[in-house]
């Protein structure tokens, strides 16, 4: 494939979050991989990363492609350098991080692919390019946050999890009262 294609698919694959100074590249939809994963390349700004949290339906397979990402199983941590890979399994608690002073840039492929987690991207990016999510990139709106962390198929750990089944019940009151719905129609442009 020429270069401009290239650049051109991944111009319209792209989606950026101002407020966290992060960029996601969809290489590869669950939809287009008919179910087997969800491919991104992200590039992760110095000092981002995410909380602990785990997934009870795919796994996460991060493999660094520059600078130097680092990634908490449980107790551990492992810092990858370029062309290292680290895999997160279901149910693994986990969390992904830059401690360098430079931005880094690595895949990470769910197995099997989640639609949710793919429309959770987009939202929470959209909703900070809107301004409506606060300066750690979490939506303002309750229903939203709600909403999104419903689809995700992602669960906190600690006491965040209490927080779970609240947000879920926002998650389907967003659902009931067409926000949900809203958010699908002004947000989601990778399928």
């Amino acid at each position: 494939m020429q270069t401009s294609k290239i650049a051109a698919l991944k111009k319209g694959r792209t989606i950026i979050n101002p407020v966290l100074k992060d960029e996601v590249i969809f290489l590869e939809t669950s939809r287009e991989s008919n179910g087997a994963q969800t491919l991104v390349e992200v590039t992760l700004a110095a000092g981002g990363g995410n909380p602990l949290h785990y997934h009870e339906d795919f796994s996460e397979e991060f493999t660094c492609l520059e600078g130097e990402l680092s990634i908490q199983l449980g107790q551990q941590i492992i810092r990858l350098k370029p062309g290292e890979s680290a895999t997160a399994p279901a149910f693994s608690k986990h969390r992904f991080f830059n401690q360098s002073q430079q931005p880094c840039r690595f895949r990470c492929r769910i197995a099997p692919g989640c639609p949710g987690f793919e429309q959770t991207l987009q939202i929470m990016y959209g909703l900070a390019r809107d301004g409506q999510s606060n300066a750690h990139g979490i939506p303002k709106s309750p229903y939203a946050l709600g909403y999104t962390v419903m689809i995700g198929g992602t669960y906190m750990t600690g006491l965040m999890a209490l927080l779970q089944p609240v947000l879920h019940w926002l998650g389907r009151q967003a659902v009931r009262k067409g926000i949900a719905a809203e958010l699908q129609r002004r947000y989601l442009t990778v399928w």
